[in-house]
């Protein structure tokens, strides 16, 4: 062969034995990684699932690639075992050999029918050099190397995908719908139930959307890969656990539900039996209250007394109606129940509260001024002006409307206030006295 061949200037022995000898390393190289793709326990799965969706197109052109690939090496190992044959016929090979090998390792030696190629082609951004209608392809070794680098790493890189999401998330979804069965059984014993409580409901949603999310991971698993950003890697990325990770925090939201109900079953005696113990404190403060304003419209004349409200009847109903749901166990609606009673019941009873105080406010009045006015009477007999006639006609008279029903108590207050004018004037007048100035407390007026 001339030195003008396409396949360059012939190569002598050196040369010939050195590109035999890298030829081998890289034909050992890809047989190890062509093995280690075979034997790849996420081909193993791809080759026996049944597979749907995106994964399904993808596996149908990654077979056609690694059959290809498996093509594609037998060519060159005929290729590379023919030249080694040639360079050992003789220890010194000869013009011919030489020129004969040259073509073999630098030339375009391999042929492959390019119907083999045409799905695999489709598989990748590059293709062959065969194209549609095209009945064969030629290769170089070298540009063949980098045909079959190309296809082996689009192929391991969707094996490794799959087998990445199936090795994650079948298992996870696995050990998060035991515990949601563990989580449905302890709520149904509690009653909370579909149809009766919204967390019955969203156990019954997570239920079917984990049964549903399983099936397609299984069948469509590179439906739930995420290629990492320019990562350019096989199996560059990570599962996508977006679904997955909602339906968990969804059954911790319902776990933290069931727990509020359980806490309910547990305390709920106490939390019954107080709030009775509150509704009837209502109830009795409510009564005396009544008894109270008899006592007022009886005893206190020319006064507004307020109208006290009857027994708080519709929180006995609904403390009947939590009492039922106890017996029923049915704890689920209890919880919402007695967090609203607990309430109510507090507010009847400040109610109530409010109420008496209200009714018997005049009731006060009367028995401060009684206070008042003793208290003065006391302090003119310490300085002996007990007996003084003016004071004695006011001290009797304030005495008379205080304690006469029914009592007159803006008539009594200012007769009251009288008698303490007139005690305070004395007490300032007399010898050793107080003074001429009276205390805050004689200056004070009615109703202070």
């Amino acid at each position: 062969m001339a030195d003008t061949d396409p396949a360059g200037p012939v190569m002598d022995r050196d040369e010939v034995d050195r590109a035999l000898a890298r030829l081998g390393q890289e034909h050992e190289a890809i047989e190890t990684s062509l093995l280690a793709l075979q034997d790849h326990a996420g081909r193993r799965l791809l080759e026996g699932a049944r597979l749907t969706g995106v994964t399904a197109e993808r596996w149908t052109s990654t077979e056609a690639a690694i059959t290809l690939l498996w093509t594609y090496f037998d060519a060159y190992t005929d290729v590379l075992r023919t030249a080694r044959e040639i360079r050992a016929r003789r220890r010194w090979s000869s013009r011919e050999d030489l020129a004969e090998l040259t073509e073999l390792l630098r030339g375009e030696p391999v042929t492959v029918a390019g119907s083999a190629a045409a799905t695999a082609n489709a598989a990748t951004p590059q293709g062959g050099r065969a194209g549609p209608g095209v009945l064969s392809e030629r290769w170089s070794l070298s540009a063949l190397v980098d045909r079959m680098n190309e296809l082996y790493a689009a192929s391991l890189d969707m094996v490794v995908a799959a087998d990445a999401v199936w090795s994650a998330l079948p298992a996870r979804i696995d050990l998060l719908s035991a515990e949601l069965q563990r989580t449905s059984r302890l709520a149904h014993s509690v009653g909370v139930r579909p149809g009766e409580h919204p967390a019955g409901d969203d156990l019954e949603r997570i239920t079917r959307t984990l049964k549903k999310l399983r099936e397609q991971v299984v069948s469509d698993p590179l439906a739930f890969w995420k290629p990492a950003e320019g990562s350019s890697a096989p199996g560059g990325g990570k599962p996508d656990t977006t679904v997955y990770d909602r339906e968990a925090r969804a059954l911790e939201d319902v776990r933290r539900e069931i727990d509020a109900v359980l806490a309910v079953r547990q305390d709920a005696e106490k939390r019954i039996v107080r709030l009775r113990d509150v509704l009837s404190r209502a109830d009795r403060t409510l009564a005396e209250a009544r008894t109270a304003r008899g006592e007022v419209l009886a005893k206190i004349a020319a006064t507004e007394v307020p109208v006290v409200s009857g027994p708080p009847t519709a929180l006995q109903e609904q403390l009947s109606t939590a009492a039922e749901y106890r017996r029923h166990a049915q704890w689920h609606r209890l919880s919402p129940l007695l967090e609203s009673l607990e309430q109510k019941a507090e507010d009847e009873l400040l109610r109530a509260r409010e109420s008496l105080t209200a009714v018997t406010a005049p009731l006060a009045v009367r028995a401060e001024l009684r206070g008042r006015l003793d208290a003065y009477k006391a302090k003119v007999s310490r300085h002996g002006l007990a007996e003084d006639p003016l004071l004695v006609e006011r001290y009797e008279k304030a005495r008379r409307m205080l304690w006469s029903a029914p009592c007159d108590l803006r008539a009594a207050e200012q007769a009251v206030l009288r008698y303490q004018q007139a005690a305070v004037e004395l007490l300032g007048a007399a010898p050793g006295g107080p003074g001429q100035g009276a205390g805050p407390d004689e200056r004070r007026g009615p109703g202070t």
